[in-house]
Order: structure tokens, then sequence, then C-alpha cells
């Protein structure tokens, strides 16, 4: 994975004169939300190519709490970024800070080891404009260096939700963080991303909040992001979250039936190691706030979510390993 600031990835296209192919001129509907922490590298290569799309992005950067000089870097060779520095890990919640900055109609969402394709951010503000009930559309996730669709990206061609005929690509249920651009007034009407769930999987809480209020989403597989998996990252750590996260969502949403029935499942199916046994562990012991704030879906949103669930049983993207 390429450690030099002023590297800019072999994927992005370029014309004869060196600037990114597509419409050339800045576009002010998008701002970049980054939220990192201790991995200076990866997000100054991401900063870079953010810096050289043509979309010329405001770009604001949460700083988790990181211990590796990622601040003092973003300051020295970004300046024009607008930098927060919580103090602490505020996880996905970091998100939510700074949309509180964004001033553009459109929020692109970005971690710190992936990076937005030239054009990409323009069309799907374009869809966005054309299309008010639409509150977000993700990206094709290319995985770098290989060049080949992370998995998740046939669950999101394949999605089973049906949707009305003006949406530009399938209907989903959820989203995926990292590589989607969203309505910020949208965002910030449903709270954004709940502080309980922290990081892993918190989408799904999102998601489906947005469409209980009659917005929908959509895969746009004319939109690009590449993603080049961080090296420090700790896989386990995000499988156990990703799965107490699901049970969290599962009994803050579900009606109790579909819910224990989902419980079950993943009892029977995810690895019997100790990361799954302190996944169940976590959930349980937040089992007083979950229930305090449970709200389950209405019968409609409900059926939508068990064509989800089922889809995804047979999911690669899906498997609770690492």
């Amino acid at each position: 994975m390429p450690h030099d600031p002023s590297h800019v990835p072999a994927t992005t296209p370029r014309n004869d004169t060196g600037t990114p192919h597509g419409d050339l001129h800045p576009d002010p509907r998008t701002t970049v939300v980054v939220i990192t922490r201790d991995r200076r590298p990866e997000l100054l290569r991401t900063l870079r190519t953010l810096r050289d799309l043509p979309e010329r992005p405001e770009v604001v950067v949460t700083d988790n709490g990181s211990t590796d000089g990622t601040a003092d870097a973003v300051t020295r060779h970004f300046p024009e970024v607008r930098l927060l520095c919580p103090g602490r890990n505020l996880g996905a919640v970091g998100r939510n800070l700074a949309v509180r900055h964004v001033r553009t109609p459109y929020v692109a969402f970005c971690d710190d080891d992936t990076w937005w394709e030239p054009g990409s951010l323009r069309r799907a503000a374009d869809l966005l404009d054309a299309h008010p009930r639409l509150a977000a559309v993700t990206a094709r996730i290319v995985v770098e260096p290989s060049g080949e669709e992370d998995p998740v990206v046939a669950e999101l061609r394949e999605s089973p939700l049906t949707g009305p005929d003006w949406l530009p690509g399938p209907a989903l249920g959820s989203f995926l963080a990292a590589a989607t651009v969203m309505r910020v007034d949208t965002f910030r009407a449903v709270g954004g991303f709940h502080p309980g769930l922290w990081l892993g999987g918190e989408e799904e809480l999102l998601a489906t909040d947005l469409l209980r209020r009659g917005h929908w989403l959509s895969y746009v597989p004319e939109l690009t992001i590449h993603h080049a998996a961080s090296q420090v990252r700790d896989s386990t750590e995000r499988r156990v979250l990703g799965l107490r996260n699901t049970l969290w969502f599962t009994w803050l949403r579900r009606p109790w039936p579909s819910a224990l029935r989902r419980t079950w499942y993943l009892m029977r199916t995810v690895p019997r190691d100790h990361a799954s046994l302190r996944a169940f562990a976590r959930a349980a012991a937040g089992l007083p706030w979950v229930l305090k704030q449970r709200d389950p879906v209405p019968a409609d949103l409900e059926a939508r979510l068990v064509a989800l669930e089922e889809a995804r049983r047979t999911s690669p993207a899906r498997k609770y390993v690492g």
C-alpha cells in the first residue's frame, strides 16, 4: 500500500494533459466526509486523490483521537481541509460531527482507505438533484490493487427489493458508508449514525430509519469508489462489533418473531470462537438501553427486511469471519 502522500493511484483515469477525465469544472454540491484513526499514510493518500478530483469537493476530516501524528500531517499537507479533533474515538459518530460543518446539499462519505473515482461525485449529485425522494446512492466498489469488484457488489446488484421506475439502479435496504453519497438534510433529519452502535455495521439502523420515512436508497453501478483495505485494521475486533451491532439492530427494529428467529440463526451459524462469544456477550450487556429504545418497524417495511435477510444468507460478504 503506498505511503507517499503525493501518490495518485494508477487507477485514476487521466487525459494527455494529466487532468482527470470528465467535466473539469468544480462542482460545489458535495462535501466529502472522512473519519480516521491512526492511519496517517492511508489518509494522506486519500486526501491527495480527493484534492485531485475534477469536482474539487470540500473535505471535512474527523480525527478520532489519532496518536500517530495524523492531525499535524493533515494541517501541514492539506491546509484547505477542515480538520476536526474531538480528542477521543467517536467511531461512526465522527461523521455526525463532520456533517454539522457541511454547507452543501450532499455529503459523500469516504473512509481513509477509499477514494472516489473522478466524475462519480458529480454524477451522484445529478441523480440526487433529479430525484427528491432518493436519499442516497451507493457506488460500485473496486478492490485495489487487484481491480476486482468487492464481494458485496453482487449483493447490491442483485438486491431483492423492488422500487419505483425512476430509481437509477436497484433499490437497497441499506448502504455502505464508505461508498455512499447522501442528502445532508435527510441525514440530519434522522439523527445520523446512532451513538449506541459506535462503529461496525452502523449503516443498517440509519438505512431502516430512512426507509421508514419514505425515502429510497439505490445502488448505481456507474459510480465507482476504490478500496485498498488498510493493513493495520483489526479484522477480528471489527467482526465482534459487526455481529454485536447486527444483534442490537435486530432487537431495536424487528418485530419479536423476526428478532428471535434472526438471533437464533446467528447463534447457529457464526463461528464458534472467542470473537463470537465476545460479540454476544457485549450485545447482551447492552440489552437495557436497546429495549428502552426499541421501536419495531411496520409490517410493510418488515416484509422488505425479511427479503433482505433471506438474500444475505448466501452472500459471501455477510460471513462473520476474520
